[in-house]
């Protein structure tokens, strides 16, 4: 996104809500109950509740009312969204047909946990062009010790199910993985369940959360974050390029190939993804769904005058205007412009506030497969086909550790001797 994304009539999008916080899960590490959310009860029924049958028409009349088209792209978030009922996004499909221009079309996108997928769904979301985005912590180990329904049971057989049936009905999901404290110390384990689900598309979201202004130990540290992130890329560069996206690699390449991030936290302004919860009321973001950032309503506002409002737009231009003088020096700046600023909380280097918790991670990660990244860009616009990329970047990697013993410092550049990082994975 562009620097000049907030100015007027630039394009937005929304993430809508049909059941707000309400989910059938309890994930230990969710940022998004009403229990996590400053100013909201947890026994808030109102905030519980199914978007009504007029406030689902009024969102998709205002919401298409305001795009520029042809394509007007909804995605469907929670909670769990499937809890709506699959009746509701049957009406969602009918107001889309009616409400949209001739020639228009509609992308709906709907992010799940994948628990309530039976046949019917995925016969509906097949028929009606839905993509779907499944929630799965890679190794059963790991999902399972974190991802357990509102009973105490845990559900990754369920989800990978989910992912089965999906696949079975011509839909090819996203899978979105945590990485947390515990996954983050089995990189592969994680990466390599995910990749045996055959999908053709993971998110990794680091868990960053804090209690009483601690963070807490079920978040990752930068410095794992990092080492994760690195080994992930390691195994999909040697393995799996041209087969399967990760996300954060291939936003990372198109920036260094001259196009601009379409990731949200690596944009050098935000604000221009909405949430609209299931009473009409509209956030700045997902992860500011709190009374504070409640910009209006479609109940008596239009989204295209709230997106474009000063309290949005100071919160938008806030992420690039509070980054503090090491983010603003930093080589990197420009594939991460800072990060997410829910996680811009710890002090940088001369004490200065604002600084990215992940920081020293993502400069560890940028700076790591700068290269490597640069030279799958080159090899593919020269027409190489993936498996001889791969082929290549095996032979340079052997010609790198050729002379390099045990006690030499590590070719990744990570300051260590070799024996104490990366000679376990290349001997």
């Amino acid at each position: 996104m562009p620097e000049d994304a907030l100015t007027s009539g630039q394009p937005f999008s929304v993430m809508a809500k049909p059941v707000g916080s309400l989910c059938n899960m309890k994930c230990s590490y969710c940022y998004y109950s009403a229990a996590s959310r400053p100013g909201l009860h947890p026994d808030d029924k109102t905030s519980h509740h199914r978007m009504t049958d007029g406030s689902l028409e009024r969102f998709i009349s205002r919401y298409v009312e305001a795009s520029e088209g042809p394509i007007v792209s909804f995605v469907w978030h929670g909670g769990e969204p499937a809890l709506a009922g699959l009746d509701f996004y049957r009406r969602a499909v009918e107001l889309q047909k009616r409400y949209l221009p001739g020639g228009w079309s509609c992308w709906n996108n709907l992010q799940t946990n994948g628990t309530l997928l039976d046949d019917e769904w995925c016969r509906f979301l097949a028929q009606n062009g839905f993509d779907v985005g499944v929630s799965i912590d890679g190794a059963q180990w790991v999902h399972d010790k974190f991802r357990k329904d509102i009973n105490g049971n845990v559900t990754y057989a369920r989800v990978k199910d989910a992912v089965c049936r999906l696949q079975a009905n011509g839909i090819q999901p996203d899978l979105l993985c945590t990485v947390t404290s515990e996954t983050a110390s089995e990189p592969l384990a994680v990466y390599r369940a995910l990749r045996d689900l055959k999908a053709g598309w993971i998110q990794f979201i680091p868990i960053v959360r804090r209690e009483s202004g601690a963070v807490t130990d079920d978040s990752v540290t930068g410095d794992s974050y990092g080492e994760f992130l690195c080994a992930v890329f390691d195994e999909w560069a040697l393995n799996d390029i041209g087969k399967l996206s990760v996300q954060l690699f291939e936003e990372t390449a198109q920036v260094w190939a001259g196009g601009s991030a379409g990731l949200c936290w690596m944009a050098p302004t935000c604000g221009r993804v909405l949430v609209v919860e299931q009473d009409c009321g509209v956030y700045s973001c997902d992860h500011y769904v709190t009374p504070e950032y409640r910009i209006g309503d479609l109940n008596t506002g239009k989204l295209a005058e709230l997106v474009d409002s000063p309290a949005q737009r100071r919160f938008g231009e806030n992420k690039r205007d509070s980054l503090p003088a090491q983010c603003r020096s930093c080589q990197w700046l420009a594939v991460c412009n800072g990060g997410c600023p829910k996680d811009r909380f710890v002090l940088s280097g001369d004490g200065e506030p604002g600084l990215n918790y992940l920081c020293g991670g993502l400069r560890r990660f940028f700076s790591y497969v700068q290269p490597a990244i640069n030279l799958v860009t080159t090899l593919g616009m020269r027409g190489m086909a993936p498996v001889d990329i791969m082929a290549h970047l095996r032979s340079q990697l052997s010609a790198i550790w050729k002379n390099v013993g045990r006690n030499d410092p590590c070719p990744c550049g990570s300051g260590n001797k070799a024996k104490r990082c990366c000679w376990a994975k290349w001997h």
